[in-house]
């Protein structure tokens, strides 16, 4: 369906949302201005400041939306005054303009409100030049400014209103849709002949990290969308149980695919090679079988059980289900076998998600199995426990140290520059190098960042002024036309800023050439002098970047390394702990945490993992590591969902013996993040015997694992086995036994 197909693409309707919101806001203030008259500089003026209005308030509840939104008016109101004021006082009105700049990015540090304001006073201020404001003309400015902070505030709050709960409601069914597309997914590994194996096993990659990355979106929108705690510890926990069945269900396709058990790292590392079928007797006939239930599985995921008993869904549910207890499993190979546990427990998981979102079901058509699903299923709720935990305290960096005032110092010193070389160019539009310069530092933290960020800007802008060319010349003085195409191109720009920032540059260049036609101001030397600009700021900033307190992207991404082996650890030994027989802890927020730290760590090596980086081994390093992190969360995430079941699981229960395995997992841990912080660390990562011969009893006669699962035990000897492969790329000295 086609609803389906958007909420997958576009979780929460996100990118719609914010297109609609900022055009709405646009064309409304168009129409207003329209109606009073005002003249072509005061309808662009307009737009751009109900665009600025609408897209720099970030925060997440409407009243706060409201104050920050109320706040930036006076703000844009004193930003177009100096404009203007000081638009015949060339130093003056530099040094004013790097200072705002400086100001406006500092700002960052006081959250939310403080980026939004700042980024209305720097974006006012650019518009009092771009469309020459004039002190005598400044009246009139005013009533614009207002007009569209007031239709910003009508298309936020009437127009495309958007409320946390709702937002949440998005997310969740966005979370349905991508799981049911990450089974289709699985279902197309389980046909794919020897040539289409790999593409297959792309698009099953690329399926469980939108499902991770949806899940990730929920937890963040959690607190503001849910007014009871409990219900969204519920909704947190059964996201996680559903993401890490999905995800256990593919790995398990792929051992079952090939006759030797599949490496967890072949899901997350992009170029590894697909197991080939192997020969397995009886395994093709079971394979059918495979294939129906997968389908079955979707249909559950997409379809709520009918209310009234007997329906075709309840009995696929029941049979489902019923593949978790031993006894109902088909004749099959071991490793098919274990795709059919696999689908119960995804069966399971999709069972939770329903009760969680939707509330209490009808159970008059469950069948044992179904109903003992149902009351484990219950038994967990009954122990969730609402409280908070106590966060632990951060260590405040001050000064210079502080991200935000190093980043306000850097990219005050590459305005100035971008002012300098930018007069030098043109006079009257030496703007443009200016903003480019402040746009590729917003949400970068790194000279690689920031050299990406432009390189990109750069190639956007260039094709954007090929196709600002053909648009100016087809509309050429017709308003109205003019303005409607840029409002498809504001759409656009915000539609597609999320996923590619070459194209929001290609959109917002293409407008420009439009709202040049409309200034009168168009002419190919000027779209000229706008890629000349433009390279002349994004060189600037990668000038400062690179001079003035630098952060160099290997240091941005060790430190970031580090704080994702620190977080690993945190939820590592406290979900072995707890399998030993600790006290139960939160362990879902730290996996989270864990999480949220690994895509902070992805997103920093863009710059090393960038096509056009000329390092390839570099490249291929920083991919293979950040795999091997993915690998060793996976393996955390499930030992955590797991330790969690302790209370209700009739099969899961507390080990003291685990304690020894994860005493050297989390050794190993410390040893590389030692080394990741000084290569002078003499700390070494640990090799020895198996997380099952640690696991052996000291007194004689005592059951090898007790009740222990074989699951817990394959999570265990992964991440430890994992750790030692990830100490080889970061050049962490390996001890081995008896050296």
């Amino acid at each position: 369906m086609l609803r389906d197909r958007v909420a997958a693409s576009d979780p929460g309707l996100l990118r719609l949302a914010a297109g609609l919101r900022t055009v709405g806001a646009i064309a409304l203030t168009l129409a207003v201005l329209g109606v009073l008259g005002m003249s072509v500089p005061h309808l662009v003026a307009g737009a751009i400041a109900a665009m600025v209005a609408t897209f720099a308030i970030r925060e997440k509840q409407r009243a706060r939306q409201a104050v920050t939104l109320a706040l930036g008016l006076p703000v844009a109101l004193v930003s177009m005054s100096l404009g203007a004021l000081l638009s015949s006082r060339v130093l003056a009105g530099d040094l004013f303009f790097v200072a705002l700049i400086f100001c406006a990015v500092y700002g960052r540090r006081f959250g939310d409100r403080g980026t939004a304001l700042g980024l209305i006073g720097f974006q006012i201020y650019f518009v009092s030049l771009f469309v020459g404001a004039s002190v005598s003309g400044l009246p009139e400015l005013y009533g614009v400014l207002g007009v569209a902070f007031l239709c910003s505030a009508a298309a936020r709050f009437l127009l495309v209103p958007e409320t946390p709960a709702g937002l949440l409601e998005r997310l969740r069914e966005a979370f349905r849709v991508r799981l049911a597309q990450l089974v289709s997914a699985q279902l197309a590994l389980l046909d794919a002949g020897p040539e289409e194996i790999d593409s297959a096993l792309k698009d099953v990659r690329e399926g469980t990290a939108r499902l991770h990355e949806t899940a990730l979106m929920i937890q963040g929108r959690l607190e503001e969308g849910t007014s009871d705690a409990g219900a969204a510890r519920l909704v947190q926990r059964r996201v996680a149980d559903a993401e890490i069945a999905a995800e256990r269900l593919g790995l398990l396709l792929l051992t079952a695919r090939s006759s030797e058990r599949a490496d967890t790292l072949t899901l997350h590392l992009p170029g590894a090679p697909a197991p080939r079928p192997g020969r397995m007797p009886g395994r093709d006939e079971a394979m059918n079988r495979v294939r129906r239930d997968l389908e079955a599985l979707r249909l559950l995921v997409l379809r709520p059980v009918a209310a009234r008993s007997g329906t075709a869904l309840s009995q696929v549910r029941n049979r489902l289900l019923g593949y978790r207890e031993e006894e109902n499993l088909p004749p099959a190979p071991p490793a098919v076998q274990d795709v059919f546990r696999g689908v119960g427990e995804a069966a399971r998981a999709v069972l939770g998600l329903r009760i969680a979102l939707d509330g209490p079901q009808d159970e008059s058509d469950d069948s044992p199995a179904t109903a003992r699903s149902r009351e484990e299923l219950d038994a967990e709720d009954a122990v969730i426990d609402a409280g908070e935990e106590d966060g632990g305290t951060q260590e405040e960096l001050t000064g210079l140290r502080r991200p935000t005032t190093r980043a306000a110092v850097q990219v005050a010193v590459g305005s100035a520059l971008a002012i300098a070389g930018g007069e030098v160019l043109s006079s009257q539009r030496w703007y443009w190098a200016v903003l480019t310069c402040w746009i590729v530092f917003i949400n970068t933290a790194s000279t690689g960042e920031i050299l990406v960020k432009g390189y990109r800007r750069l190639l956007g802008t260039v094709l954007g002024v090929l196709a600002g060319i053909v648009l100016a010349g087809a509309v050429g003085q017709h308003t109205w036309t003019a303005f409607a195409l840029v409002l498809v191109l504001v759409f656009a720009m915000f539609y597609t800023a999320p996923l590619s920032y070459t194209l929001m540059s290609f959109f917002v260049t293409a407008a420009l050439g439009l709202l040049y036609t409309l200034l009168h101001t168009y002419s190919l030397s000027v779209l000229v002098l706008r890629v000349e600009e433009t390279a002349l700021g994004a060189a600037c900033g990668v000038i400062a970047a690179a001079f003035v307190l630098p952060v160099r992207t290997d240091r941005r991404t060790n430190d970031l390394l580090v704080t994702v082996l620190e977080r690993l650890d945190d939820v590592t030994e406290a979900a072995v702990d707890q399998l030993s027989g600790g006290s139960p802890e939160e362990l879902l927020d730290r996996a989270r945490d864990l999480d949220q730290a690994l895509a902070d760590l992805r997103a920093a090596t863009q710059p090393l993992t960038h096509p056009i980086t000329p390092l390839r081994a570099r490249r291929d390093t920083a991919r293979y590591v950040v795999a091997l992190l993915e690998t060793c969360a996976y393996h955390a995430r499930s030992l955590a969902a797991t330790a969690e079941l302790l209370p209700t699981h009739p099969s899961i229960a507390a080990d003291p013996r685990l304690r020894r395995a994860g005493r050297r997992i989390g050794e190993n841990i410390a040893a590389i993040a030692a080394h990741v912080a000084d290569e002078r660390s003499t700390a070494r990562v640990e090799t020895g015997p198996s997380i099952a011969s640690l696991l052996e009893s000291e007194v004689p006669g005592t059951p090898r694992f007790g009740r222990v699962t074989d699951r817990v035990l394959r999570h265990v000897q992964r991440l430890d086995e994992t750790l030692v492969g990830l100490a080889r790329p970061l050049d962490v000295p390996v001890a081995t036994p008896g050296r």
